[in-house]
């Protein structure tokens, strides 16, 4: 007599990986704008294409899975880019907190085990500072708001705009396990050398969602996708507390400023009409105090 027993469907496995958060909001606000301090912006559209480009372009700078890409930067569409290229790839991001000291940047540089550095020009005197004292990172990527690629005596792999603009423009990102690390950084204000820590995706989609999920039903600071946001946590700090995977996973209109001055920040604020922010106190209180800050319209802004 034959087997008629029915079997179990057979269990399709969904991991939550980064690559999730990305791919719903190109379909639900492809239009939506993300700005850079105001000068430069993308819709949803272009970003997705920028991320294709920078994982291809790390690609072709030799990043595998497994390996680590360092950030140095303000906050910046570029960063966002790299939120989501460099774990999509299966490759680590770690994001380098610009305000240690030179000789603690190198040991996290080392103990990160970095393999490309993306650097903002401003920063680059630090790593001239450490060069020699730290393992040399496989390539070191200029990021440049305007003006000619800097001068260096480091080896420089190329400038982040003209890789993007040499990459193609699709980039086919593997399958991941949800466990797949994603990130990692540094905490400080602890005794010796900054303790590591690090976010696998699983991690980084579920407080993605557990956010989006308690800030939408807050009753006095609601954040929805009618609201435009603009981060003054930095984005090396726990990745400006999860909140830009929330933004871009809503498909909210994005701002962001770049370095913090506080002249600039206030502009923003009126001119984007941002109306949710995250910051400390001791920002809150440095934009308050700025001269003229009474005469912009605070209104509508959450924070």
């Amino acid at each position: 007599m034959s087997d008629t027993t029915p079997r179990p469907a057979e269990h399709h496995r969904y991991d939550l990986t980064i690559r999730r958060l990305f791919e719903a909001p190109v379909v639900d606000a492809p239009d939506q704008e993300i700005v850079y301090r105001g000068h430069l912006r993308l819709t949803y559209r272009q970003f997705r294409e920028r991320v294709h480009r920078l994982a291809a372009a790390l690609a072709a700078l030799g990043v595998r899975p497994g390996d680590t890409v360092a950030m140095m930067d303000y906050d910046s569409h570029r960063y966002l880019e790299a939120f989501y290229a460099v774990p999509m790839m299966g490759a680590v991001l770690h994001t380098i907190n610009v305000r240690l000291s030179p000789e603690q940047i190198a040991y996290t540089i080392d103990h990160a085990e970095d393999d490309v550095i993306l650097v903002h020009s401003d920063f680059l005197p630090i790593l001239e500072a450490i060069r020699g004292r730290t393992e040399q990172p496989k390539a070191i990527v200029a990021l440049v708001d305007e003006g000619a690629r800097p001068v260096t005596p480091l080896p420089l792999a190329g400038e982040y705009e003209a890789l993007l603009a040499a990459a193609p423009p699709r980039f086919d990102f593997p399958e991941l396990d949800e466990e797949t690390r994603a990130t990692t950084f540094y905490t400080t204000g602890t005794t010796g050398h900054p303790k590591g820590v690090f976010f696998s995706h699983r991690q980084l989609v579920l407080h993605t969602l557990g956010v989006a999920t308690a800030l939408g039903s807050a009753r006095h600071c609601s954040f929805r996708q009618g609201d435009v946001y603009m981060p003054i946590t930095p984005m090396f700090h726990v990745h400006a507390w999860g909140i830009p995977y929330v933004a871009t996973a809503l498909g909210v209109k994005q701002v962001y400023p770049g370095k913090y001055a506080p002249d600039a920040l206030l502009s923003l604020i009126e001119r984007e009409k941002v109306t949710f922010s995250h910051c400390v106190p001791t920002i809150l209180h440095m934009l308050l105090r700025t001269p003229g800050s009474e005469k912009v319209d605070l209104s509508r802004w959450k924070e």
